[in-house]
Parts: C-alpha cells; sequence; structure tokens
C-alpha cells in the first residue's frame, strides 16, 4: 500500500482527474492536505506518507510547505527546489542562459531610473514582467517611453517586495500563437499551440488550443530544459522565432484541462505513474 500526500489549495479540474485517476489505482491510499485550512509544527514529521502530490494553487504555499515536509524527510513532487526554479522568472531564465538554451534576452534593475535605461537599452518593444506570477497577470508590453515611464511609476506605487525588481524581456513577435510542452521526467509527452488575437496567448486569458506535433528539434528542446532545470513534471513556454525555437517560461503546477483531448495523450494517468514511480 502507497500512502500519497496531496497538497492542494482548491479542486479545480485538474485536481479532480488526477484524484479520479489515483482512485482507479490499486494499493494507493490517498491524503488530502488542504494548504489553507492545514497548519505545521516546524519540529515535527507533519504526515506519515511515502510521497506528496503538490498541487497548490498558490505559489508560496506550495512552496513553504514542500519545504517543511521535505526537512522532514518526505519526498514531494515535485520538490520545492524544481518550485523555486520555475516560479521565479529570474532563476528560470538564468538556468536557461547558463544552460546555453535559447530564451528571450532578459535585463533586470532595481531601481526607477535603472529600470528606465534598462528598458531603452533593449529597445521597443518590449515587455516586463513580475519575476513571480502566473496566467498573464501583470504583464505589460511597452511599445514607447511614455509607456515605460507609467507602468514603472506604476509598479514603484504598488509597492511590495516584487515590485522593486523589474525583469525586462524582449518581445518576440509571435505568429498569433505560442507553444505548450509537456515533460515528465525528462520525456516530452505533447504539446499544444495556444492561438489568440491579443499578444498574450495563455488559455487562462482566452487562448485557444490546438494540437502541436512533437518534432525532433522542440522534443530536443524540451528534453534539454527539463535537464537543465531538473526533472520532474513541467509545463514549457515557447515561442516560435525566425532564428528558431526559444524557451519563455517553465510551469512546475502544470494545468493540463484543454490539452488531454487536444493532444491525444493521458495526461493525468501519466502523472500519476511518474508520482508513484517516486514514492519511496
Amino acid at each position: 500500500m502507497i500512502r500519497l500526500g496531496f497538497l492542494y489549495t482548491k479542486l479545480r479540474v485538474e485536481e479532480k482527474l488526477l484524484l479520479e485517476e489515483l482512485a482507479r489505482r490499486p494499493n494507493v491510499e490517498v491524503i488530502r492536505i488542504d494548504d489553507g485550512e492545514s497548519y505545521f509544527d516546524i519540529s515535527q514529521n507533519p504526515c506519515d506518507v511515502d510521497v506528496v502530490f503538490e498541487r497548490s494553487v498558490s505559489y508560496s504555499r506550495g512552496l513553504y510547505i514542500s519545504r517543511i515536509l521535505e526537512a522532514h524527510g518526505l519526498h514531494v513532487v515535485n520538490p520545492s527546489v524544481l518550485a523555486e526554479r520555475c516560479g521565479d522568472k529570474y532563476i528560470t531564465s538564468q538556468i536557461l542562459v547558463n544552460h546555453n538554451i535559447p530564451t528571450p534576452r532578459v535585463l533586470m534593475a532595481f531601481e526607477d531610473e535603472a529600470a528606465l535605461r534598462a528598458v531603452e537599452s533593449l529597445g521597443y518593444p518590449c515587455v516586463l514582467k513580475p519575476v513571480i506570477g502566473s496566467w498573464g497577470r501583470l504583464l505589460a508590453r511597452v511599445d514607447d517611453r511614455s509607456a515605460a515611464e507609467a507602468f514603472i511609476e506604476h509598479k514603484s506605487i504598488l509597492g511590495g517586495v516584487n515590485h522593486q525588481i523589474f525583469y525586462i524581456q524582449e518581445y518576440i513577435n509571435k505568429p498569433g500563437r505560442d507553444i505548450r510542452a509537456f515533460v515528465i521526467g525528462e520525456e516530452p509527452i505533447g504539446a499544444i499551440y495556444r492561438s489568440s488575437e491579443n499578444w498574450i496567448t495563455n488559455t487562462a486569458r482566452g487562448g485557444i488550443a490546438s494540437n502541436c506535433p512533437l518534432t525532433p528539434e522542440l522534443a530536443d528542446l524540451c528534453t534539454r530544459t527539463a535537464q537543465a532545470i531538473g526533472p520532474g513534471m513541467l509545463a514549457i513556454d515557447i515561442f516560435e522565432t525566425e532564428n528558431g525555437l526559444q524557451v519563455n517560461e517553465v510551469n512546475h503546477t502544470m494545468e493540463f484541462r484543454n490539452s488531454i483531448t487536444t493532444t491525444g495523450v493521458n495526461i493525468p494517468a501519466l502523472m500519476v505513474d511518474y508520482v508513484l514511480s517516486q514514492a519511496r
């Protein structure tokens, strides 16, 4: 019998599909851990399980609870080190650059005037992003100096630690779509195009999903990215450019509700297989 801790914020479509898949597996007992209702004494082992399946919607909750669990010898999938590498856009970009994986150019700044000079150096249009965030929220395409000044001022007024960090990314002129590829372990299992008339193509923002063939170039890029970031269950966002494919971001708590039928791949079953294979 495998005792599996299922860490979650709320039961979205993805979590329900994963729990349904787990219920079909013999000799698996699922212990649900609500990341909002639970509290943790960091001096004690919080639960007796063989593996923890981390599905928190909140990046910070998932990261810190995973660290608490790991401190007591529990194996979390995906582990906190992988969550940190994916959840912080600077860390992701730095790893990609260090491993010679093609990715848009990024400049970092920490004061308003320096951020404006960085934007001017990179050129217009460019993209300003929060270093921590998802679903395309608080992204800004900056087309001229006036827009840059307004957005930088807005970030400064918002306050908070993350808004004092300016992540400025080269703008990639996408062909009305980008690619989201799914990797388990280090193996690509499928990919979708996300198409939209908007420059933000996230399906959470209205992007339309369609099947994307796993070409040798795409599969190789995904494998190298997983090797650089660390093996686990990853969703990799990729741009098509005139010079080939470039990795934009890597997601560690992947959403897949629009991708099962689109790719013809039973993504929740493969995810459950992987998590169970990591049980002690």
